[in-house]
């Protein structure tokens, strides 16, 4: 497997935090199949001449210019119960793409990072499958045993969502029940694999 863990994208958001500035979010971002912006983030995006399929969000971020510029494709949501990042997943989900990449959805204020982070297990158990993609790793929101093949050496972190009986193989330090999200960081694989059993969710980070 590669950085995207064989994971076939049938969409990507562009979150409105920091835009990417590493070679896999970049890449993923410039190809992508089809290209949803949170309104705020469509700013940025259109700066580095880049135009999205479609722009959502409740219209609060997005420029007056291209407000109306792209008028054509802006949904306007004004839920105010969900961020701008979920109801692009929400509409991503509605149109049957679920196979979602994340792109800038940390980067800026670190509660809202935290949140658009914890939320991937919220959609992953809408049956949504997605990756979130930073300048530094990727997170992968999981249900049950799972395996990942990786480089020998590379930096882990698990972060515990409710999940028993946390188990692993291929991994420096083992894991075990954890309570507390700071528990899990800081491992490593020691192969080309690993695999963490468990009944329940949890995220893995991987770092680049």
């Amino acid at each position: 497997m590669n950085n995207n863990q064989e994971f076939d994208i049938h969409a990507v958001v562009l979150a409105n935090g920091s835009y990417p500035e590493t070679v896999l979010p970049l890449h993923i971002l410039k190809t992508a199949p089809y290209l949803i912006a949170c309104d705020g983030a469509t700013n940025e995006l259109v700066h580095h001449g880049i135009i999205p399929d479609i722009i959502v969000g409740d219209g609060d971020s997005i420029s007056a210019e291209n407000k109306k510029k792209y008028k054509d494709i802006f949904r306007q949501i004004d839920d105010q119960e969900t961020n701008d990042l979920t109801k692009a997943i929400n509409y991503l989900f509605s149109i049957g793409k679920t196979n979602i990449a994340i792109i800038g959805a940390t980067g800026g204020r670190d509660d809202h990072a935290l949140g658009n982070i914890s939320l991937l297990i919220e959609h992953m158990r809408k049956g949504i499958n997605l990756r979130m993609y930073t300048d530094y790793g990727m997170f992968i929101p999981v249900n049950g045993t799972h395996s990942f093949k990786v480089m020998p050496g590379r930096k882990v972190s698990i972060f515990n969502f409710g999940a028993r009986h946390l188990q692993s193989e291929g991994l420096k330090y083992p894991i075990y029940d954890f309570t507390d999200w700071w528990q899990g960081t800081l491992n490593e694989a020691t192969g080309d694999e690993f695999t963490i059993h468990a009944d329940g969710d949890y995220l893995v980070y991987l770092a680049y």
